[in-house]
């Protein structure tokens, strides 16, 4: 059975029972008992979520532009920021994974799990620079997922609960401290001070670790919660119909918060929709509290931007809306792949593209360098239709003859040092 894509499942266990929890057993050299706890074999509803969030990430960077208008519009938008914040769920889900899942490993075992997870957040920062020094116009979300996974690795031994509290006080606190320091490096000269001295950026020919925590499309501040909030999901029994369904009224009841509070708030301040307008380079504020058309931060913005809830404004408003639709989609994924046989067979395709995500997502840059997509050089949804076909395709080949990816090969290659950790 396939491996997961960044990180691979703890154990390959396609004829495990939902209910047994194989790894505490096999790993004592004991035979399997039933165990009221999450599975350890693989989750098909978690790749399909995640060949979507690919496929999202396709439709941001090579799709047409959501000022189409009508479904495809919609559709579109719906996409941007959303599908990258889906990504990075799962990317706590899968470090759980790693790191024990139901329980997290301790002793030998578990500091082996942490090096590996070291190692893949680095190898993962470098490849994201790599991409980035391609010059495309793709903001690569890769070397910030590394840092974002050292930044919570200390908490994986955390319970599911708890995870939850972390993940929602991080979403309250992290947008406010963001946005003080965004100011003090738009009104100082310490950030370039930092630069400066910082080796990362000589490196890369970026800002660096700035650029990671702070001012980058995917500031590691602002981007913890939704990793968090996918350790705590994968610490959940996702095989009982009760758990999905509490997962499913939890994302759908944060996706209201999210994006109704921030719609409430604009019409309570008193011309807040036209602040933000004159503020950013879009041409209205009606839409920011659920799209990214509104445009992007300039210089003197006032703090009124903090109750907007666009996918990129890195809100609290954004935070709490993008993880419901994304605990929405996990839990939708895995009900049906669950529940529906026929629907699982025909989702194959999209599920393999999530077991080599990260090829899958490397690659699609890569063709973007290639061909030159920037330049519009065939219609916009006819390249959208071709990334995803292409990609169904030979994921769906690969899976079939690989447990692994060729990127996530490699990456799992690159831990075998582990292995020495005594």
């Amino acid at each position: 059975m396939p491996t997961p894509t960044l990180e691979p499942m703890t154990h390959d266990a396609p004829s495990a029972s939902p209910s047994m929890s194989l790894t505490p057993a096999l790993e004592m050299g004991r035979p399997p008992t039933p165990a009221r706890t999450p599975s350890t074999g693989r989750l098909i509803g978690i790749d399909l979520a995640r060949g979507l969030a690919v496929f999202g990430m396709y439709a941001a960077h090579v799709g047409p532009d959501p000022a189409v208008g009508g479904p495809l519009g919609f559709f579109l938008e719906l996409a941007r920021g959303r599908s990258s914040a889906l990504f990075a769920l799962l990317a706590g889900f899968s470090l759980v994974l790693i790191t024990g899942r139901p329980h997290p490993r301790t002793g030998r075992a578990g500091r082996q799990a942490v090096g590996r997870i070291v190692i893949r957040s680095l190898v993962l920062i470098a490849l994201g620079f790599a991409l980035t020094a391609l010059d495309t116009d793709v903001d690569v979300i890769l070397a910030f997922y590394g840092l974002i996974f050292l930044a919570v690795l200390p908490l994986y031994r955390l319970r599911a609960r708890t995870l939850a509290v972390v993940a929602a006080a991080s979403a309250l606190v992290m947008p406010q401290l963001l946005y003080v320091i965004r100011q003090s490096i738009d009104n100082g000269d310490w950030a370039d001070t930092v630069i400066g001295r910082d080796p990362l950026a000589r490196l890369s020919d970026t800002d660096g670790l700035v650029e990671l925590l702070f001012t980058g499309e995917y500031p590691v501040l602002t981007w913890m919660p939704f990793m968090i909030a996918g350790m705590a999901v994968a610490r959940l029994d996702l095989t009982r119909a009760r758990i999905r369904t509490r997962l499913a009224l939890t994302g759908g009841g944060l996706a209201v918060l999210g994006y109704g509070g921030s719609w409430l708030a604009l019409r309570l301040v008193p011309r807040a929709q036209t602040t933000i307008a004159a503020a950013t380079d879009g041409d209205a504020g009606a839409s920011a509290w659920w799209s990214d058309t509104v445009g992007y931060l300039i210089d003197g913005t006032p703090a009124v931007w903090l109750l907007v809830a666009a996918p990129h404004s890195q809100t609290t408003f954004s935070i709490l809306g993008n993880t419901g639709v994304a605990l929405v989609v996990v839990a939708v994924c895995v009900a049906a792949t669950a529940r529906m046989p026929r629907f699982t067979r025909m989702a194959t395709p999209v599920s393999a593209v999530g077991m080599v995500s990260l090829t899958a997502y490397t690659l699609h840059i890569l063709a973007i360098r290639a061909v030159g997509m920037e330049e519009e050089t065939v219609p916009a949804l006819v390249a959208l239709l071709a990334f995803i076909a292409t990609a169904m395709l030979l994921a769906s080949i690969w899976t079939r003859h690989f447990r692994r990816g060729p990127l996530e090969y490699l990456l799992h290659t690159s831990t075998r040092p582990t292995r020495h950790i005594k």
